[in-house]
Parts: C-alpha cells; structure tokens; sequence
C-alpha cells in the first residue's frame, strides 16, 4: 500500500476527529483542542491518504516544535485499523522527525500507553529510549504512560559514505 502525506489543515479536523475518536475511544482529544494545535505554528501535523483517494484521511500524526526551541514533543499519532502494519507509522514519526531537526529540536519526547506494545516497538526501533512512566496518565482508563526521548541525529551522521572508484 502507498500513502501520500501532507500538511494537515483546519479543514482536516471532521476526518481528523474521526480518526482520534474511533482509536482513542476513552481519551480522544476533544475537537477544540485537535483545532488549536492545527492552527498553531509552533505545531505541525500531517495526514496520510490513498493517492486516488486525497479526501480519505487514513493517518494522522503531530508535533510540537516551535521553531529554534532545543526539544520537540510528538503530541499524538493514530492510523486507522486498516492501514496498520504497511509503514505508515513510521513514515509519519520519521517526517515528524525531520520536521523537528529543521525546526532546531535535538531532543523528541512522547508518551505512549504502556499497554501499547506495537507503539512502543515502532518508536524503540527508530531510536526512542524509555525515560520514565507516569502513572495514571490516560484517564479515565487508568493507564499508565511511558516517557520516551529521541537525541535527533545530525543529519550528517546519517549519511552513509561511498567510495567511488
């Protein structure tokens, strides 16, 4: 499966909503919020959708940056149930990365539900290390979150280099 990404917009939040309500049933965003941080410049959030098929939002995912701060803050990802398992997560977390690094951040920190193995490996194997738990942190579930950091890598130490002859 492929997915073009862009810029979310003010006019993504009904698919949005849709979205942060149907995954994150308990402990969704309310609208109002998801609507701040879109129109927020210090944030910066993408959606994810079939290239045949630009109206129909699969993904979405946001960051907290603004710009020339030294820290980052994933504030939320979701992919919907169907799009799962194909990359699209980490498409998403790797742009939110890169748009962090261009906006100054060295450090990237989430929370993700500790009852959430699936995230947790998606953001380990792209380099975030577990920093601490909060306690009852997604209510009124109860659940606990897990404090992950990310030291951005200078983009020149993920060049590869080529010899060529």
């Amino acid at each position: 499966m492929t997915w073009q990404l862009r810029r979310a917009h003010e006019v993504d939040l009904v698919a949005i909503m849709h979205l942060e309500t149907t995954i994150f049933e308990n402990d969704a965003w309310s609208a109002p919020m998801m609507l701040r941080d879109l129109g927020d410049p210090a944030c910066y959030y993408l959606v994810a959708f079939p290239p045949d098929s630009p109206g129909t939002i699969e993904a979405y995912a946001g960051l907290l940056a603004p710009q020339g701060a030294t820290e980052g803050d994933i504030q939320t990802i979701a992919v919907a149930d169907s799009a799962r398992g194909h990359g699209l997560g980490r498409a998403l977390m790797e742009a939110l990365i890169s748009e962090a690094r261009k906006r100054g951040a060295r450090l990237i920190f989430l929370e993700v539900r500790a009852d959430n193995p699936g995230a947790q490996r998606l953001y380990a194997r792209l380099g975030f290390l577990d920093v601490g738990v909060r306690r009852g942190y997604y209510q009124p579930d109860n659940v606990d979150a897990i404090v992950m950091r990310l030291n951005i890598p200078e983009l020149e130490s993920m060049l590869v280099a080529v010899e060529i002859p």
